[in-house]
Formats: structure tokens, C-alpha cells, sequence
């Protein structure tokens, strides 16, 4: 798989904001049939940086409902990637210079 194939988005909620305040973690929805030495390769290529540690997870469909007809979304799965102390990937596309 190539990088792009890999790390499909970066999860951008208040909690991986959090995390990537405090412990320096970035969170990214990855291809369910992604390993963790494949999800560390394609960040590394990607953003430019020294990944530590990578933890995964899969992230269960819930149920929805629309009226009497009930749902269930996709599942997929998730990626924390911690960084080594100095490094930083700009999710929001700052200013370059």
C-alpha cells in the first residue's frame, strides 16, 4: 500500500486535540487492513517526522435510526501516533515561510 492508501484523515476532535497538546499523539483514520509498521512508514513519509510508538484500534459502527428504519455506520479504524519530542505536524495548513 502506498502512503496515501494508508492514512486516509486525520480525526480532529477536542480529544485528539488534547492529545496532541499534552503527550504530543495525532490521531488518523487509517485503512482497516493496515499494520502498524505500514501506518509508521506512511506517516514518516508524509509529514516528514520521527514516529515513537503507534497504537490502533477499530472503531465499531454504531446504530442510527431514521424513522422506523434502523442502520448501522461503517466501522473503521483508528491510529494514535506519538512523535519524538520536537516534532509536529500542522494539520490545519498554517502559513508557510
Amino acid at each position: 500500500m502506498i502512503p496515501h492508501q494508508v492514512i486516509i484523515r486525520p480525526v480532529v476532535t477536542e480529544k485528539a486535540t488534547d492529545l496532541q497538546t499534552a503527550l504530543n499523539q495525532y490521531a488518523f483514520e487509517v485503512a482497516k487492513k493496515a499494520n502498524k509498521i505500514e501506518i509508521r512508514k506512511a506517516v514518516e513519509i508524509l509529514f516528514g517526522v520521527k514516529v515513537e510508538k503507534v497504537r490502533t484500534m477499530v472503531q465499531r459502527g454504531d446504530i442510527r435510526r431514521v424513522g422506523k428504519f434502523f442502520g448501522r455506520k461503517a466501522s473503521w479504524k483508528k491510529a494514535l501516533v506519538t512523535l519524538h519530542d520536537g516534532d509536529s505536524i500542522d494539520l490545519y495548513g498554517g502559513e508557510q515561510e
